[in-house]
């Protein structure tokens, strides 16, 4: 082995890390792998970003804006809606027919995007037919992959091997030589999927299959019924002039308020500017439970006599200035005490941003470079944070400096347990305390011991004296909580839920949505939309608390209420994908037949040899544009630039393993294993491996890792490399064993309740299954003669 392969196998295996690990978006990862190239001289710099100019990304684009003009235009949905619409009652016939129209349609539309455009439609349709939705969607998205596979269009790994081909100087595949073996492939799974769907796939209880996503069934899925209750705002209560916001109702209770009563009148969703009123009564959802145990922390009492506290707090402590650096992990974060408490070992008192100083709300402030965070630490603590790389610029600070710059005496007080309180056993961190009104506690007096940054799940007594940072007028904040009324035994809120004016709908998110990855506290759905997103579907389960810290991940459901008006905005965003829609969305269809001839077009000007494919693809694309069957910046939107930048940066890798000699070690080690046993072994061997990479590999990037590899191997053989590469295409776009393999595994994964264990009991038969189907037929279609 040289010294240039030992280096390309370490970039390799650094990036396959990289993407299982998910430290590192894959694109970027993808990018990181082009520079390391370049800088370690692997390959030139012409090289590196010849993959942004390769054919196959051009295609690859192009092909995004096709099928979305076709989406827009509303051809692909009229198609879908007729053939599903005759699909009939019985559940084997209607697997059949989903799988065959999604695996129609993605032969020459993007998969994703017609298991994102078929999703709301099987959804319905399930409903109305009383076949629960996790019998369908599955189906759904494996027919859209098997799709793909019938011809070159079809997906991003048809075009990239075709691709390949071209380069090594190959003959390359035609549009439809993958449609024989794919068509089959196509078949053969849908009648195996028809056939074992009932013993494979998860079955929902009977009452779930009926109207599952019903108003009020919607309810009962995600477990809301018990947990909407009333509440009355007592005439002389400390919060009456207040906001709702100023309430703290929702950030710190984790209650949603769905409605105000009052007058005989009733406002559904209010903002968080809504003044509070003495006799309103308060619809909100939320655990009563817990939100009875948040109202006994308004029993501390607030001690003006304890300055002992405050005067030995800073002797066995160091309070000190330090400076985020640029690459400190912190960046762009928001300060969640607790972690920031538990990862570094100190408590934040203030954060400084040039001239301005923020105590409080710091929960909310995403950390920039160069801030300045005023610490609560011990010495040995201080020294550790001193000898990392994430702050710098440390500064211990004096009383004259924490009076003037901070003034922290504006903001520390001391409260007491009282005795026999029902605050003894708790914990300042179980109560939510902490992030919800910016406390810290900062030092704890017990029977004459002075406890300087107890743990956050520090156990309280009665008799403790809390030596606490925030602001006193919260503590009667804490006190209007407790003398909220709380009724029980009306049906009102009910009765708000199922009103003509109050609606629930369910949505996931957009596979090219901007959102996944982000707290749903910085989405904002009150402010931004005027709605409440009351609960999240995830891998099997509904998640109804805390959701303001939740990261919304691809493959979520996720229940939203509010005003009818509303919700038909959210259903035009393009970040979501509405599965239960509250108004019947209409699609223009007057540019339907325009699109569908441009379509035609392309196929039939690379048919003729007339075109290649990325140059028809482009002309076609421009057309859609051109014609108004999409505006511009749709077709900016339409485009999967992760996936573009994946492929462009990878591309460089598969050169250098090629240049290097490290495509043909792993060829020659692959040879020595299977290659006794016939070429038809070496075959099956890249097709399974190809197979398995796909459950932790994106399949674009794993064909520009494959395709050297099966050239290397195809020449050693002696061989004709069209039908390797034919097996690792098959193998490559066939993605069924997780729901990570592909994004139309994910987007069914919420609105089919599916869990990871149930791809891999459906999945992985049926990979078995295309892996018999495809080498059955390779011989007869693809023969081992090579090709001139």
């Amino acid at each position: 082995m040289t010294f240039e392969i030992g280096l390309v196998l370490a970039i390799l295996t650094v990036s396959l890390v990289l993407f299982v690990s998910e430290k590192i978006r894959m694109d970027l990862t993808a990018l990181l792998v082009m520079g390391a190239l370049v800088v370690t001289q692997l390959i030139s710099p012409e090289q590196a970003v010849a993959g942004f100019s390769n054919p196959a990304v051009i295609a690859v684009w192009a092909m995004f804006i096709l099928s979305d003009g076709l989406t827009r235009t509303g051809i692909a949905n009229v198609i879908g809606r007729t053939v599903l619409g005759v699909a009939g009652r019985q559940e084997l016939r209607m697997i059949i027919v989903i799988m065959i129209t999604a695996g129609s349609l993605s032969a020459f539309m993007n998969n994703i995007g017609v298991a994102a455009l078929l999703l709301p439609v099987v959804i319905e349709i399930g409903r109305r037919t009383r076949i629960p939705a996790s019998r369908l969607l599955m189906p759904l998205a494996y027919g859209s992959l098997l799709g793909g596979l019938t011809t070159m269009i079809g997906t991003p790994p048809n075009l990239l091997i075709t691709g390949a081909l071209e380069q090594a100087g190959e003959v390359s595949f035609g549009l439809f030589d993958f449609t024989p073996i794919g068509i089959s492939a196509l078949i053969a799974g849908t009648l195996f999927i028809a056939l074992t769907s009932r013993y494979l796939l998860p079955r929902a209880k009977p009452e779930e299959a009926t109207q599952k996503r019903s108003q009020r069934n919607l309810r009962t899925q995600y477990g809301l019924h018990s947990r909407a209750f009333e509440m009355r705002v007592p005439e002389d209560s400390i919060l009456v002039g207040k906001t709702l916001g100023q309430s703290r109702i929702g950030g710190a209770a984790g209650l949603i308020v769905i409605a105000i009563e009052h007058n005989g009148k009733t406002e559904l969703m209010p903002s968080r500017q809504t003044i509070i009123k003495g006799g309103q009564k308060l619809v909100v959802q939320g655990r009563l439970d817990r939100f009875r145990e948040f109202q006994r922390w308004s029993e501390l009492v607030i001690e003006r006599e304890a300055p002992v506290l405050q005067g030995l707090m800073t002797g066995q402590v160091k309070l000190v200035e330090v400076v985020v650096k640029e690459n400190s992990p912190l960046v762009a974060e928001l300060l969640h005490h607790s972690e920031f408490r538990k990862t570094y070992g100190a408590n934040v008192l203030a954060i400084r941003r040039g001239d301005l100083v923020r105590r409080v709300n710091l929960a909310y402030v995403p950390l920039k470079p160069g801030d300045t965070l005023l610490l609560q630490a011990s010495p040995d603590t201080v020294e550790e944070l001193q000898r990392s790389h994430e702050f710098s610029d440390f500064r211990e600070l004096d009383e004259k400096d924490l009076s003037q710059i901070y003034r922290l005496q504006e903001r520390i007080f001391v409260v007491r347990v009282p005795r026999e309180s029902q605050l003894a056993g708790d914990t300042l961190m179980r109560s939510r305390l902490g992030d919800a009104f910016d406390f810290r506690l900062l030092a704890l007096f017990r029977e004459g011991e002075l406890r300087i940054m107890p743990e956050p799940n520090q156990s309280l007594r009665s008799g403790d004296l809390l030596l606490i940072q925030g602001r006193e007028e919260d503590l009667d904040v804490l006190r209007g909580l407790q003398e909220l009324k709380i009724e029980r035994g009306g049906h009102a809120d009910f009765q708000v839920f199922e009103s003509d004016r109050l609606s629930l709908l369910e949505a996931t998110l957009d596979p090219r949505s901007t959102l996944a990855g982000q707290p749903i506290s910085e989405v904002n759905f009150r402010d931004k939309y005027g709605l409440e997103l009351v609960a999240v579907w995830r891998k099997g389960e509904a998640i109804r608390s805390n959701l303001d810290q939740l990261v919304l991940e691809s493959g979520d459901a996720f229940l939203i209420i509010g005003p009818r008006e509303k919700l038909s905005v959210l259903e035009k965003d393009p970040e979501f994908l509405i599965l239960t829609p509250v108004t019947q969305r209409t699609i223009d269809t007057a540019r339907a037949p325009v699109a569908g001839g441009i379509m035609v077009t392309v196929i039939l000007s690379v048919l003729v040899g007339w075109l290649p494919i990325y140059i028809a693809a482009v002309i076609g694309a421009t057309l859609m544009v051109l014609t108004r069957c999409l505006t511009m910046e749709e077709a900016y939107r339409a485009i999967d630039w992760r996936a573009i930048f994946l492929i462009a940066g990878m591309l460089p890798l598969g050169t250098a393993m090629q240049q290097s000699g490290a495509a043909q070690l792993i060829a020659q080690q692959t040879m020595s294993f299977l290659g006794p046993l016939g070429p038809w072994w070496v075959i099956g061997g890249l097709y399974l491996v190809t197979a398995a990479g796909t459950m932790i590999i994106p399949t674009a990037a794993l064909v520009v890792l494959m395709s050297p590899i099966v050239l290397s191997a195809s020449a050693d053989l002696g061989v004709a490399p069209q039908t390797a590469m034919m097996a690792v295409a098959m193998a490559a776009s066939a993605s069924f064993t997780s729901p990570i393999s592909h994004p139309a595994n994910i987007l069914v994964m919420g609105p089919g309740g599916y869990r990871f264990a149930d791809y891999i009991r459906l999945g992985l038969p049926l990979t078995i299954v295309i892996f018999i189907t495809v080498m059955l037929l390779l011989p007869f279609m693809w023969p081992l003669v090579p090709l001139t």
